[in-house]
């Protein structure tokens, strides 16, 4: 075995597996083209040698330290460059180590304690950032012009020895501001997924609506950074080192909890982890009346930021402290609500639009309750034709915006409201307005979707899809459409990767909740695309046993017996569905590539007769499949 002396290049990606979790195609094709259009030409430019990859990670060999430390300090500077329109949870960021040390070579590989040096310098390395050891420090005198930041004696895992650590400042090159993470003076927290030990998972929707609305009050702290509910959740029914999450989140801290509720009792837990060392800073439990969840939210609140040592100033105090309705009994209505309506069939449609009604009436100043049943009608309306009054609709997403205007779902609702109502140039609007006020809504990029497939706009639609697939990481919905849509223009293998993460997630939704058809609809059809015709027909009966009086259900299995070859039994479906259809499926039906197959059937032409009669205006647009 032959030893020489190189200088060693470690790499991997800053929180690969929550970038994987929340969405594994867009994560693989976006680390696949920084590597061809930027890593492996800049090591080869800098003649680097790459010696393996570790599927998020990498271990170069230079044969000049300068000729390592500029390469990693070219790619980063111009990893910033290329996150700068990025949203902060999508980006892709290498940690890197680098150190000057003896190896052994064997065949094509290295190995000894220098390149374990390496690997440790980068576990230990700034998101973003390079840190070297004081080999590689000394080797570069002032050969480059680089700022080394001396971080002293550093015990490094499973190194019998001190190693002297320095972080390369990259300069003031023209690339991104700082995220918030990277901002020293402010710190950082995650709020993970609390528990439900209710021993009901009917109960699911009320934990989650807690931490939810948690995240929400910690954002409104400016001293405070805060981690994305998208991505927190990814976390949801995962066992993992507490360490392990702080590090690919990239946060200082993390709080967890339970919740337990029964009858009119509530006990809730909470603690808050330094993420550096595992330790307790705060833990608490609060056993209380439900009437004082708001109450309890607020405490942990305040606690953290107590424990944090951050100064509120007066208009934060003030949000935080403000609850979003006066009545625990109207809170509770909605998120049931809440939970229902993404359930999205017609049977839990119409029981979401119930329970908001039920929180409006007990409040009626509570503005997401009148958003969440201004989108029920909606979806109702314009999906299953179920008969609605448009000014009432439009006077109900009005109420909301009047009271509570700066509410993403508030204009979110208004914007399926309006596209229903025939006034679809204000849609639009609302729907920018939605997502400027949070782009990180996973309702309103899902229905702002749809709306623009109907247009026909179908770039803006898989941009809106991508944007959902990654908010929601449990949602079936968005990458089962998304694949509909990129099939429809032409992306094929795209298309076959979000069908397949879709049946994925689709199994993972039916087996938490069995009684709700929607992921065998859209899953089933996915299935049929992707050639297994035994899942397909599978999941069809499924759907059948659950809702087998549900006219979207309907209209999806055509699509798939239609893919299928299967003539007779779409076309038996479709005209039961025709009937029944509302005004924005009516969007989908003329252009929907799904039904190719029997387009030429005579049965086809009599129903598109029929349906021609019923709508006179055919709407423009690309073909499309199933809604």
């Amino acid at each position: 075995m032959e030893r020489r002396l190189s200088a060693i290049m470690a790499a991997d990606v800053v929180g690969y597996s929550r970038l994987m979790g929340a969405n594994e195609v867009g994560t693989l094709t976006a680390l696949k083209e920084h590597r061809a259009q930027l890593v492996d030409p800049t090591i080869a430019e800098h003649q680097g040698r790459i010696v393996k990859l570790t599927g998020d990670g990498m271990l170069v060999e230079f044969p000049s330290v300068v000729s390592a430390v500029e390469c990693a300090a070219e790619v980063q500077h111009e990893m910033r460059s290329r996150n700068v329109e990025v949203p902060e949870d999508r980006r892709i960021e290498f940690r890197i180590g680098i150190n000057l040390g003896d190896v052994i070579v064997d065949d094509d590989d290295i190995f000894g304690e220098g390149v374990n040096v390496a690997a440790r310098l980068e576990s230990i390395a700034k998101p973003g950032g390079v840190a070297v050891s004081s080999a590689v420090r000394e080797n570069i005198g002032n050969k480059l012009d680089l700022v080394f930041e001396d971080m002293g004696d550093v015990d490094l895992k499973n190194i019998g020895h001190p190693v002297r650590v320095f972080n390369v400042a990259l300069g003031n090159a023209p690339v991104r501001a700082k995220t918030k993470v990277e901002e020293a003076d402010k710190p950082s927290i995650a709020v993970l997924p609390f528990n439900n030990m209710s021993g009901d998972t009917e109960q699911e929707y009320f934990s989650d609506g807690m931490t939810e609305d948690i995240i929400t009050d910690l954002s409104k702290v400016s001293g405070l950074f805060v981690v994305g509910r998208n991505t927190s959740f990814t976390y949801k029914g995962k066992a993992q080192q507490l360490q392990q999450v702080a590090a690919e989140l990239g946060v200082k801290y993390l709080l967890e909890g339970s919740v337990r509720k029964s009858g009119n009792r509530v006990r809730v837990t909470g603690q808050l982890i330094d993420g550096t060392t595992g330790g307790h800073v705060w833990a608490d439990r609060y056993d209380r009346d439900l009437d004082d969840i708001f109450a309890i939210q607020d405490e942990i609140t305040q606690a953290i930021v107590g424990q944090l040592r951050i100064h509120l100033l007066p208009q934060e105090k003030e949000a935080i402290t403000t609850a979003p309705t006066g009545s625990v009994e109207a809170y509770n209505f909605y998120l049931k609500g809440r939970q229902l309506f993404h359930a999205f069939t017609r049977s839990y449609l119409l029981l979401a639009k119930e329970m908001f009604g039920k929180a409006v009436e007990i409040d009626p100043d509570y503005g997401r309750a009148y958003a969440g049943m201004a989108s029920a009608m909606s979806r109702l309306w314009g999906m299953y034709n179920v008969p609605t009054d448009a000014d009432e609709l439009l006077a109900i997403a009005d109420k909301a915006l009047a009271l509570d205007p700066n509410l993403a779902e508030v204009h979110s609702a208004r914007g399926e409201a309006l596209a229903n109502s025939g006034r679809r140039e204000e849609a639009v609007q609302a729907f920018q307005r939605a997502l400027e006020l949070d782009p990180n809504n996973f309702d309103a990029n899902l229905a702002y979707a749809r709306f623009s497939v109907t247009e026909g706009d179908l770039d803006k639609a898989i941009e809106l899809y991508t944007r959902a697939v990654e908010i929601q990481p449990e949602d079936s919905q968005a990458p089962l459409l998304l694949q509909i849509v990129l099939r429809a223009v032409g992306r094929s293998e795209e298309s076959d990767k979000y069908g397949w993460m879709g049946i994925k997630r689709a199994e993972e939704q039916l087996k938490l909740h069995p009684e709700n058809s929607r992921p065998a609809q859209l899953g089933s059809g996915a299935l049929a695309t992707l050639g297994d015709k035994e899942r397909a027909l599978k999941w069809l009966e499924r759907v059948k046993l659950i809702d087998p009086d549900d006219n979207n259900a309907r209209y999806n299995a055509a699509c798939t017996y239609a893919q299928l070859g299967e003539i007779d039994h779409a076309m038996d479906l479709l005209e039961l569905w025709i009937d029944h259809c509302g005004a924005e499926q009516e969007r989908w039906f003329l252009h929907d590539s799904d039904l190719d197959p029997i387009r030429k059937h005579p049965r086809y032409q009599s129903l598109l007769d029929r349906f021609k009669q019923r709508h006179a205006t055919e709407i423009p647009g690309p073909e499309v499949s199933a809604t």
